[in-house]
């Protein structure tokens, strides 16, 4: 059996909040469906379709923006392009004329209270988060397809495996375990993100993937910018107060500036004492993740629901260790996806399958590894520093109030990142050859937590903080 094959671009996807899993995969599992019809030449003959929402998509799919991204992908569009601010006129728009442009060539009546249905009470076996399309057509009969949404945005339609559509290449150094890792970087006494490097050649040359990474990195600054100045309030309902750009604004102390660079030289000049680092970081955080709630353009790290944690620490880095050069956002962006990739194989980045540890505690290990090894670490020190920041987040659970990624998974990216950088300095203060606990064995213990854990904590909004704060949303 052939080692799943992942790439920096697939643990880290540039999409629309607020979920990976609950947006932007039924958002890749609706295109999908149309690009089915279209293999199958009956895309001109659908008079009508249905979609089902299963188990976690059906339970707290409202509050995710799962209806929304599914019209948008039935629709043609595309989360890496489409303007997030026609979404909220695109979708009045198929409620109040009840047309809906099939893959922006096929016009077919659709009233959502009828054809598009939350399943609440019902699961598929394979996944909790399950979409299933009818597509109904002129000469009276149909097809159907049933999708997973498996966290972090990938996909997987019922009958094939995880990662069978994608091109399998023959990779230099393949890797399916943090053993496999760190056996490659003795042997080639290469750093974990020159492993990446080497391995990404297979898919694409090297310029290709320093510039894709360089863009991954300017959709987080943007985000992370355009949230420390935006005021306001987060949609859904539950009237949440956007933070971040109040608190930008009492560190900058008034001091002006245009653009990112200046603002990061601001940054620098505010001072870097503990308490400034910790409001600077935690800032970060919320920047990115109410831009997230608020249906903004984020980077899946390696989720929507923890993209902050990995911008923040990527930023304190830039702005407190004198790490903004192309070289080392690359080394650190490369060295996270390969921590995430280890996660992804070895246990999931589901929180309807493993619960917040899945998202934020993975975020916040990827974040110390690359930290660790952008400051100079060795490549154990820096597989530590991912045990260490995920040791301390196993049997996080995720119980979203309202269904809303807000309360509250917004905070959780602020202290992920903040364990993050406390991981990565414990590890290099430490001979990681007298560490007890692997990250092979915290992978394990993380997937051990998940198949124990009540699946009310799985992200349902059927159990913890969803449940004991008492609050009354409006109608969708």
């Amino acid at each position: 059996m052939k080692r799943e094959q992942i790439s920096v671009f697939d643990i880290f996807k540039i999409g629309i909040g607020p979920s990976s899993s609950h947006t932007l995969g039924p958002w890749r599992a609706a295109q999908q469906f149309v690009q089915l019809l279209e293999q199958q030449g009956v895309l001109s003959l659908v008079t009508g379709i249905k979609i089902l929402l299963y188990g976690s998509l059906a339970k707290t799919g409202k509050g995710h923006g799962t209806d929304i991204a599914i019209l948008l992908g039935l629709s043609g569009d595309d989360p890496v392009t489409f303007d997030v601010n026609a979404i909220g006129e695109k979708i009045s728009s198929i409620h109040t004329t009840h047309k809906l442009m099939l893959g922006a060539k096929q016009p077919i009546s659709f009233y959502a209270e009828d054809d598009l249905l939350f399943l609440f009470t019902e699961s598929l076996p394979y996944h909790p988060n399950a979409v299933t399309f009818q597509a109904f057509l002129s000469n009276e009969t149909a097809i159907s397809a049933t999708f997973y949404s498996i966290g972090g945005g990938f996909v997987v339609k019922e009958g094939e495996q995880q990662g069978q559509s994608k091109n399998e290449v023959d990779l230099p150094f393949p890797i399916e375990t943090a053993g496999d890792l760190l056996h490659w970087c003795i042997k080639t006494g290469l750093k974990i993100s020159e492993v990446v490097m080497e391995n990404e050649l297979a898919w694409r040359s090297e310029q290709d993937t320093r510039a894709g990474i360089l863009n991954i990195f300017r959709v987080m600054k943007e985000c992370m910018y355009r949230g420390c100045h935006t005021i306001g309030h987060l949609p859904g309902g539950l009237n949440v107060a956007r933070r971040a750009a109040k608190l930008n604004l009492r560190l900058t102390d008034g001091h002006p500036y245009q653009n990112y660079d200046e603002w990061v030289t601001v940054i620098r000049q505010s001072g870097n004492n503990f308490q400034n680092t910790l409001d600077w970081v935690s800032c970060f955080a919320l920047a990115v993740n109410e831009e997230n709630a608020s249906f903004g353009r984020v980077v899946t790290a390696p989720t929507n629901g923890a993209a902050g944690v990995v911008p923040a620490v990527l930023q304190y880095f830039i702005v407190f260790c004198d790490g903004y050069t192309e070289e080392k956002i690359i080394q650190f962006i490369s060295t996270a996806s390969e921590i995430g990739s280890i996660f992804k194989k070895g246990a999931t980045l589901s929180a309807a399958m493993g619960g917040c540890q899945a998202e934020i505690g993975v975020s916040s290990a990827m974040a110390a590894a690359a930290l660790t090894e952008c400051l100079g670490g060795s490549q154990r020190q820096v597989l530590m520093a991912a045990e260490i920041a995920m040791e301390h987040h196993l049997g996080l659970t995720c119980d979203p109030i309202g269904g809303l990624v807000q309360i509250p998974c917004i905070e959780r990216n602020t202290m992920g990142a903040i364990k993050a950088i406390t991981a990565s300095q414990l590890a290099l203060q430490t001979n990681p050859d007298n560490a007890k606990v692997s990250l092979d064995a915290v992978v394990k213990t993380m997937w051990q937590t998940a198949l124990d854990m009540n699946s009310k904590y799985k992200e349902t909004s059927d159990g913890g903080l969803a449940i004991n704060i008492p609050i009354s949303l409006p109608e969708c």
